[in-house]
């Protein structure tokens, strides 16, 4: 199998749990093609006890048929199940002959779990009566579900009042890679590019390990993303649809919000959201936006301070090229390439690299040497000024000063210009006065290489650049 890269943090904490001496149940859950599955069986070594997956989009009898044939790969040799509670029952009888005499952990993997739940057919039920009467008594147990549908994880195992409410041991949230692990991940699969090309990648396909794996180190960026994009049979012609509709059963709506957020970087409240897509501002929005989040599409800051009003923002990369180009039906199959350097392509990338700075906040803090100091870091959106002013990050230190963050993308050096230097000042000015913050405000420029010295870089007296994103 593939050597795993990036996912230290995870193993460290199945390792943890292998070594608790007790029954555990891990809940696994991320966005679709992020790893969780290879995760899993990289850890393990496909060295399972029982191991089956869910049948995305299958029917009751699809998904019951693929449990049986799990069981009887796993040495079962009865007849199948008609219910859900017999196919378990037979799956705590095959479990507890293997578990005779055993010193070892005794390991069950249940894969794309949401698929197994089909409508009025009592898995859920008959899952939580085997865990509660049988599974968690076995003291070496490791069970372990996973799921790409993540509100449907939420909702049903982790964050579930009913049966499976605190039943979990332990959650993992799978994340997209970071420049870092994306950077390793590249460099193991043999890419000799620079960090700038790297970040144009990451720009497109963010940190999702099976975009990356699509790569071509043969290629430079522009023409891998044309091969994938916009060449005869594009590979991710229509992954778009493919990944919500795996994720949400009501996927239009979803794919209306992103779409909406994709139009506006500063982002919307969700009072606005509402009122943009002119739907209700209710419990079910509140919750799709939560899915949202939970699938690392969009982030929700407090706008500083006021809880109530967060602002959301999208920050998924693949999301963002799919509106801004992916829609687009061209017939020149070099479009990326031969687009390069145009003003639709440079403002896209502007507009990018501020959504990856957010995505590197903790990288950002501690090349700004605050990682020593107790800090809040936030979204902020004047109440009061005409036109208003938005500052996508503001770092709140506990001495009182904060630190307000321009993202800044550049293929070269960046020469701050008096017009943006004027910008600048307007917001920390705009700041100081709504917020009355007492500590002072300060300025830090981030971009890719460096913060070039003329008569407005004073700003700016700790500059962050790429190497600081790309740290650990």
């Amino acid at each position: 199998m593939e050597k795993i890269i990036g996912r230290e943090l995870e193993f460290e904490k199945l390792q943890d749990s292998m070594a608790s001496g007790r029954s555990e149940f891990i809940a696994l859950y991320g966005r679709r093609r992020v790893g969780k599955t290879f995760l899993i069986r990289s850890f393990f070594k496909d060295r399972f006890d029982f191991y089956a997956t869910g049948v995305i989009e299958g029917s009751r009898e699809t998904e019951m048929e693929s449990f049986h044939n799990a069981l009887v790969r796993y040495g079962y040799k009865g007849e199948p199940a008609s219910t859900w509670v017999q196919a378990f029952t037979q799956l705590a009888q095959l479990l507890e002959r293997k578990n005779r005499n055993r010193k070892r952990r005794l390991v069950v993997f249940l894969d794309e779990l949401p698929c197994f739940d089909t409508p009025r057919s009592g898995f859920l039920q008959a899952l939580d009566l085997f865990w509660n009467s049988r599974a968690s008594w076995i003291d070496n147990m490791f069970f372990i579900v996973c799921g790409s549908a993540t509100s449907w994880m939420m909702r049903n195992i982790i964050n579930n009042r009913a049966g499976f409410h605190k039943r979990t041991t332990r959650t993992i949230h799978l994340r997209p890679f970071s420049l870092c692990q994306t950077e390793e991940y590249l460099k193991n699969r043999h890419f000799k590019w620079p960090r700038i090309a790297i970040l144009q990648a990451y720009m497109v396909f963010g940190g999702v390990p099976y975009y990356l794996s699509l790569l071509d180190s043969k290629k430079n960026v522009p023409d891998n993303i044309d091969s994938l994009f916009f060449s005869s049979e594009p590979e991710l012609e229509n992954e778009y649809q493919r990944l919500f509709r795996s994720l949400f059963k009501n996927a239009d709506e979803y794919m209306e919000i992103i779409r909406l957020l994709s139009r506006h970087r500063d982002g919307y409240t969700r009072s606005e959201i509402a009122k943009e897509l002119k739907i209700h501002d209710n419990g079910r929005l509140s919750e799709m936006m939560d899915d949202l989040e939970h699938c690392d599409f969009v982030r929700r800051y407090n706008n500083g301070k006021l809880r109530k009003h967060g602002i959301y923002q999208l920050i998924d990369f693949f999301s963002l090229f799919h509106y801004k180009f992916g829609t687009h039906r061209v017939t020149d199959e070099h479009f990326w390439r031969n687009g390069w350097g145009t003003p639709e392509q440079n403002n896209w990338y502007g507009l990018t690299f501020e959504r990856v700075c957010l995505w590197h906040v903790r990288q950002i803090i501690r090349g700004l040497r605050l990682d020593t100091i107790r800090h809040e870091y936030y979204a902020w959106r004047s109440q009061k000024s005409k036109p208003s002013v938005q500052i996508d990050l503001v770092i709140d230190r506990a001495d009182g000063i904060a630190t307000i963050c321009e993202m800044k993308y550049s293929k070269d050096d960046y020469s701050l210009p008096e017009t943006e230097y004027r910008k600048i000042v307007r917001r920390m000015e705009t700041f100081q006065q709504e917020t009355v913050h007492k500590g002072g405000v300060q300025a830090t420029i981030v971009t890719t290489y460096s913060l070039r010295d003329n008569l407005y870089s004073e700003i700016s007296p700790v500059p962050i650049t790429m190497e600081e994103l790309f740290a650990k």
